[in-house]
């Protein structure tokens, strides 16, 4: 028969068993999975193995990430947790005027995009923590992006409908809706494939990044963004630096979380689940309407925070993380959850996005927690000619209001949304590396899988597979399709105003990895939101 004429859809309720091994790498793209899987039986660590997925990924699931996307990590090294930010600044030529002159800041355009990080995060932790050869680690990446790779179906979908809405922005067709496809999307099941792509990681690799932030790369990005009403330039680029920054952490139960500090969101998260431990949250089973309730309260509590304070670190004057984090303060906020009622905290209403998570593990006790993303989708739709470089839309987390620790401003990095976790153990030993991708839903992913695998002891699959809440703003929430009815009717009756999103759930509530130590070896769970998979030996 045709593949063509394939249905790709999933009508048949159905689940995955844990994945179990000695090294093992959870990814949302199986090819992804398995490029790193190669580094850590060619010898190399979990270190390596993150970078070659993370490379591959930007070739393989372009719809979350691309070579101009930003990223972060969290790395336990088997003695010591590393965290690094490699999220990228703004132009120096942004400022409110830039902007209040364009009617606001966009989402699409090269007026949506700070300076991509992605490569200096994986050069960053390939100089610091890897074992082989930062040329080596490309090649899975270069070999999709050269001789083509079937596209999965959940990513054809996506594909198409970031196509319909950034197809007419500079150089999106050219790359991702080909001459050799007729002009249009590669369906799923069709190989796609970019040379340029190919080369630009050749470029990369070879010079250790240089090329993409000093040299002939840079030149093009700068180029093509002077070209198309762009503010970013070659010295914009050069200024660039990821930066090892350490975590910021909580205590729950047995277990310690860590984040990345501002400007990415972990902090949420991390007072999400403060509050819940002082409100005594376990005292119910898992799914009961009074777990959820409580969980939902404290993370909208936790995002009108968020929203008010969170911003690059150094333009958090008044307000810092250790002020969120006070064991007083969270103990107080928690007073606020009422136990029959749902509260309206005034927050900002998150919204759906785009990203990569992937964890690995190897057999020497190295973690990692990495992810990376173009942020909405294929991110600000622009794509540098013949280069294969897709740019993220950072630049839109910005806001415009005057004195507000995330107002725009040169050089600056915007409040983010991406964010890798870690949990330890009270007794400084490692637990579990985990994430959930997708936009706003990032640190209200973080603590239902906290809740999930650390308070109640679910297995990982089990707490990737499991019904998932969202906080949509107000009293909104909105709720996957596999909740239990009647708790979604306790809901309502406590006041919150609750929407099932049939068929969504892909876009909305995330996809989830995670990797929990036990004793010497992993437990691994790959979200069936994506396609992906975790792989293991």
């Amino acid at each position: 028969m045709n593949t063509s004429s394939l249905d790709w859809s999933l009508p048949y309720a159905s689940h995955r068993s844990a994945v179990m091994g000695r090294n093992v790498v959870s990814t949302s793209q199986p090819l992804a999975a398995q490029a790193g899987l190669r580094m850590l039986l060619a010898g190399g660590n979990a270190v390596d193995a993150a970078i070659a997925a993370a490379m591959a990924l930007t070739v393989v699931e372009p719809t979350g990430c691309g070579l101009g996307s930003d990223g972060f990590a969290i790395v336990w090294d088997g003695k010591e947790l590393h965290g690094l930010n490699a999220s990228g600044r703004s132009p120096a030529a942004w400022t409110p005027e830039y902007f209040e002159k364009l009617g606001g800041i966009p989402e699409t355009g090269w007026n949506a995009v700070t300076v991509p990080g992605a490569v200096s995060a994986w050069v960053a932790l390939s100089k610091r923590l890897g074992k082989l050869p930062f040329a080596q680690l490309a090649q899975p990446a270069i070999d999709y992006a050269r001789n083509g790779f079937p596209v999965s179906p959940t990513i054809a979908h996506l594909w198409a409908l970031g196509a319909a809405k950034l197809g007419t922005q500079p150089g999106f067709a050219e790359c991702f809706m080909p001459e050799y496809l007729g002009g249009r999307v590669p369906r799923a099941g069709e190989v796609f494939r970019s040379e340029a792509h190919a080369r630009t990681l050749e470029l990369i690799a070879e010079t250790e990044g240089e090329a993409f932030y000093r040299g002939v790369i840079a030149e093009r990005i700068a180029a093509h963004s002077q070209a198309n009403g762009g503010a970013m330039t070659l010295a914009d680029l050069a200024a660039h630096q990821a930066d090892w920054v350490g975590t910021i952490h909580q205590r729950f139960g047995d277990s310690v979380i860590h984040e990345i500090p501002p400007n990415g969101q972990g902090i949420a998260a991390l007072m999400a689940l403060g509050m819940l431990d002082a409100h005594g949250v376990g005292k119910h089973p898992l799914d009961s309407v009074e777990t959820v309730h409580a969980s939902i309260e404290a993370m909208k509590l936790a995002l009108a925070d968020l929203h008010q304070y969170n911003a690059d670190i150094d333009a958090m004057q008044a307000v810092a993380p250790q002020h969120l984090l006070d064991a007083t303060y969270l103990a107080g906020r928690a007073q606020l959850i009422d136990p029959e009622r749902a509260g309206d905290p005034g927050h900002g209403a998150p919204r759906p996005g785009g990203t990569v998570y992937l964890a690995a593990a190897d057999a020497s006790g190295m973690m990692v927690s990495f992810i990376q993303s173009n942020y909405m989708g294929f991110g600000s739709g622009v794509v540098v000619p013949g280069t294969g470089i897709s740019l993220q839309n950072r630049g839109h987390g910005f806001n415009l209001t005057p004195g507000h620790a995330n107002q725009v401003a040169p050089r600056k990095r915007p409040s983010h949304t991406i964010i890798p976790a870690f949990a330890m153990h009270a007794d400084g030993t490692p637990q579990m590396a985990f994430g959930v991708m997708g936009g706003p839903m990032q640190s209200q992913g973080h603590t239902q899988m906290a809740l999930r695998v650390l308070r109640y002891g679910q297995n990982p699959q089990a707490a990737a597979d499991a019904p998932r809440w969202r906080v949509t703003g107000g009293k909104g929430v909105a709720v996957e399709p596999g909740f239990d009815p009647a708790v979604v009717a306790a809901l309502r009756a406590r006041g919150h105003e609750v929407t099932v999103e049939e068929g969504n759930g892909v876009f909305a509530f995330g996809g989830a990895q995670l990797v929990l130590k036990n004793g010497n070896s992993y437990i691994a769970g790959s979200d069936p939101r994506k396609d992906g998979h975790a792989v293991a030996y």
